[in-house]
């Protein structure tokens, strides 16, 4: 089991970085906040690892709508392997399919005002609802 007490998942954009947050006991992920990816990252997230005492990383892999590789594959996948030198936390992947989609036709719903954090963040959320649904019996979690 991993030492922590929350799984973060993080939707990674060449700007911003979704960040949703789950109890590993209650399993129920909400949007947290959303990070700009550039030279603080790594320092803000250390922040965001420790408050949240989290035990576990999931990124989001985006891919082409024939599940192939794309650009944006490659850059998460060196995402996930930098998260992975810097902590010593297990560094998961998940398919993201339409996740981005998906939050803004969500927050449109919503009828309410959004910024495109918002979209980050509840996108982050899907990922995580995925994985966890993926991993009900929690192997994923060592």
């Amino acid at each position: 089991m991993a030492t922590g007490k929350t799984v973060l998942a993080l939707d990674v954009g060449a700007r911003r970085i979704g960040v949703a947050v789950a109890s590993l006991q209650a399993r129920l992920p909400r949007p947290l906040t959303t990070l700009a990816n550039d030279d603080n990252m790594l320092t803000n997230m250390e922040k965001i690892i420790k408050t949240e005492s989290a035990g576990a990383l999931v990124v989001g892999l985006p891919r082409g709508l024939d599940g192939q590789h794309t650009a944006q594959t490659d850059d998460s996948l060196a995402f996930a392997e930098k998260l992975k030198q810097h902590f010593s936390l297990p560094v998961h992947l998940q398919d993201e399919a339409v996740t981005s989609k998906q939050a803004e036709a969500e927050l449109e719903a919503r009828g309410k005002a959004y910024v495109k954090d918002d979209i980050d963040a509840l996108a982050a959320t899907y990922i995580l609802e995925d994985w966890l649904s993926d991993n009900a019996e929690g192997e994923k979690f060592k």
